[in-house]
């Protein structure tokens, strides 16, 4: 891991641009006043597009630095400054000509569009932790917060120094997953938007009742896929508090 950039924002809280080879990342830790030594340590999923997200991406590690975490991000695959993939962009087209259409977006379009991304970011997101858990100002346990579900899908099953898990039910989940789900045992905190457009909301009912873990809990709000009510960052950090400090 090699810091290329560092800022104290205005609340204290230290902001530090990373790369770990090829994949760029952001690390936010608590002001030193209101800081534990190790902070707990979430991992903020995204859509992709660092850039673009950073504005709602430290938004949250804000938030979650006040009661104390560190949180962290890395770019997508084939995101931002990343290498395009065709094959991707050919399943992104698909996908939209469907949802433009108003027809079902088939298992085949999700495969090839989310199944490549979950393979290459798990792995990159793994490495990632173990750079950022050799780092004396952070530690676990640690949670992993939004983003493609199916990458917190497989991160809950193949990672096990992920403790707990908020997801965010609002992207397409390849069928495969489903049995993944079965595996997760972490507790979690999943948030559903129930107007949220282009998306199946039973689906959605279905994957959570997949999950395997013996606490889990569904917070569904009225509206669109953008209109998560701000209260729930709050119930997020009351949920990581319960389960990583």
């Amino acid at each position: 891991m090699r810091f290329t950039s560092e800022q104290r924002l205005d609340d204290g809280v230290l902001e530090r641009g990373f790369t770990l080879g090829e994949v760029p990342g952001i690390l936010w830790t608590p002001r030193p006043a209101s800081a534990s030594a190790p902070a707990p340590l979430i991992l903020l999923g995204h859509p992709g597009g660092l850039g673009r997200m950073y504005p709602r991406l430290a938004g949250r590690a804000r938030h979650s630095a006040a009661e104390g975490f560190a949180a962290a991000t890395i770019e997508l695959p084939g995101s931002g400054d990343r290498p395009r993939s065709a094959a991707a962009e050919e399943a992104r087209a698909d996908l939209r000509r469907a949802l433009a259409a108003g027809e079902p977006v088939d298992d085949d379009t999700v495969d090839r569009l989310v199944l490549p991304v979950v393979e290459q970011a798990v792995p990159e997101w793994q490495a990632t932790l173990d750079a950022l858990l050799s780092l004396p100002e952070i530690g676990g346990p640690v949670g992993y917060a939004g983003g493609l579900i199916g990458i917190g899908i497989r991160l809950a099953v193949v990672e096990p120094r992920i403790a707990a898990a908020v997801l965010f039910a609002g992207s397409f989940v390849p069928r495969s997953l489903f049995a993944e789900a079965r595996q997760v045992t972490i507790p979690l905190l999943v948030l559903l938007q129930w107007d949220d457009e282009g998306n199946d909301r039973q689906m959605a009912l279905d994957l959570f009742d997949a999950f395997g873990s013996k606490e889990k809990t569904l917070h569904a709000n009225l509206g669109g896929h953008t209109g998560v009510p701000q209260f729930e960052g709050d119930d997020g950090n009351r949920f990581f508090a319960r389960h990583l400090k």
